[in-house]
């Protein structure tokens, strides 16, 4: 093969560390941005954390922006042009790039600080306090597991060597959810290295740590779990005699809800059936979980959502915002000309603490005016609820504000909207449609959010059936099909029609 050189044209997309950085600080959440502004405020010298309220005109022109105005207190002035924002002279790359990454406004200053609050007496912390019930300890001891829990009882019951042994292997068998996964062969081969033991042995030791707390821990099965808790109520009324037949012999038909064959075998009436499974249903399928810790999920408000005049506004949460600008100290050390490393260091610095603050700010003006525009889109939403939500697709949003859809996927992952109708996640607003039968659409939220009507108003004796649900769909002008209806009413965990039916 000939070897030769040749010129060619072409365009391709470079994404630049900066772009890298705007589109990585887009689809972060409020609580991951956090962690990112304080590991760029650790690393970077040249980045700092200002003041509330402060105005660092500096900072601005180091940017290539001007300082953003003090927001008006008049309430008309901002209700006037709510879609308005500040011009930015921004630019990232060309027009390949900012299809990626849309350059946006500067965040919000926050309020000043009320420095009278430190003039107050000072007061002591109070710990365990009765009213609040806080623990020191607790908030940053690990968490308790079912598995601690049962050892904890197990060193606390006066057991044999040879039963402890057998303890430590049974709740070692034991799942999150509470259950004996173990056999008693299987038991009895894990310990044949360490003491002999017979199926007796094992079996008096499984009842022991069967009366350990949670209720029902350690069964083998439901029947065994439901019969252990209801055993441990010390209930002996005939409703708490006719639920113990139900789980021990009937579970299934109580699972079919077949109430006449129930009330037949029982030899009981209507009232009594009842009782006891409401009984029944009282008791916990799962008593592991009450014990197993739970992470819990913080969540933080990216957009607020207010009624200003009957119009519907869109606002950045100013407690969400860090506002971030150029230490003047280490900059005014920065001398032209000078090719030295410390020269070097405090110049590389710099610069990216202005690409960092750049970055912020082009993440806050692109969700604000994806928000603004989902806002504006849904109103009807936050007035009626549900049943008016509109079907949306990120296509619509892109084309209004002539962005690309992944930066509006970006823009709407992980981002939560502080609303009077809740806490709701951006990407909540998107839906596919439905064709109705006068030509329109309609969101499959606004369907999911009728199928859950009917089903809630539905008579508890007759549940309607997904045709039945199609139907009346249908005479509303709403077409859709009988699997579409199991479909969302699976989504939303509704049961089918034949595990709703009511006793009574």
């Amino acid at each position: 093969m000939k070897q030769s050189l040749e010129l060619k044209f072409g365009q391709r997309l470079t994404m630049t560390p900066q772009l890298q950085q705007a589109i990585r600080l887009l689809q972060l959440s409020a609580v991951e941005l956090q962690e990112e502004i304080q590991q760029a405020l650790d690393e970077n010298p040249l980045l700092e954390e200002q003041d509330d309220g402060v105005n660092d005109n500096d900072t601005h022109n180091d940017m290539g922006a001007e300082p953003s105005p003090p927001a008006e207190s008049n309430t008309e002035t901002a209700e006037s042009e709510p879609d308005s924002l500040p011009e930015t002279d921004i630019q990232i790359s060309d027009d390949a790039i900012a299809s990626e990454s849309d350059d946006a406004i500067a965040s919000d200053s926050m309020t000043d600080v009320e420095w009278e609050e430190f003039d107050l007496p000072y007061a002591p912390i109070k710990y365990n306090d009765e009213e609040t019930g806080f623990e020191i300890d607790a908030r940053n001891s690990a968490p308790t597991t079912l598995r601690d829990h049962l050892l904890w009882q197990m060193h606390m019951t006066p057991f044999s060597e040879t039963d402890r042994k057998i303890a430590q292997v049974i709740i070692d068998s034991v799942d999150d959810d509470g259950y004996l996964t173990s056999s008693d062969e299987e038991i009895k081969k894990m310990l044949e290295d360490e003491v002999e033991v017979d199926a007796e042995e094992i079996l008096a030791t499984l009842h022991q740590i069967q009366n350990f707390d949670p209720p029902g821990v350690c069964a083998r099965d439901l029947r065994e779990c439901l019969l252990q808790q209801l055993r441990q109520l010390e209930n002996h009324s005939n409703i708490a005699d006719i639920a113990k037949m139900l789980v021990s012999d009937h579970l299934r038909l109580l699972g079919n809800r077949d109430y006449s064959q129930l009330k037949r075998l029982l030899k009981t009436d209507t009232d009594q059936l009842q009782l006891a499974i409401q009984l029944v249903r009282s008791l916990n399928p799962r008593p592991g979980s009450v014990i197993q810790p739970q992470q819990t999920k913080y969540v933080t408000p990216d957009i607020i959502v207010k009624k200003i005049k009957n119009v519907w506004h869109a606002e950045l949460n100013g407690d969400a915002l860090q506002p971030l600008g150029i230490n003047k100290t280490y900059k005014s050390m920065i001398r032209r000309g000078d090719n030295s490393t410390d020269n070097k260091y405090i110049q590389d610095h710099l610069q990216e603490a202005r690409w960092f603050i750049k970055s912020l700010r082009n993440r806050n003006e692109t969700l604000l005016k994806v928000a603004r525009v989902i806002v504006e889109r849904q109103s009807d939403f936050f007035e009626h609820g549900e049943e008016a939500m509109k079907p949306m697709v990120l296509s619509d949003v892109a084309e209004t504000l002539e962005m690309h859809e992944s930066t509006i996927s970006r823009a709407t992952t992980q981002k939560y909207l502080l609303s009077p109708r809740g806490v709701l996640e951006l990407k909540f607003f998107f839906s596919s449609h439905v064709n109705t039968a006068d030509g329109g659409t309609c969101s499959s939220t606004a369907i999911r959010s009728l199928i859950k009507k009917l089903v809630e108003t539905e008579p508890p004796t007759k549940p309607i059936s997904d045709s039945k649900i199609a139907l009346l769909l249908d005479k509303q002008g709403i077409r859709v099909a009988r699997r579409t209806v199991a479909k969302y009413r699976e989504h939303m965990n509704i049961p089918p029609s034949n595990q709703r039916k009511a006793l009574s």
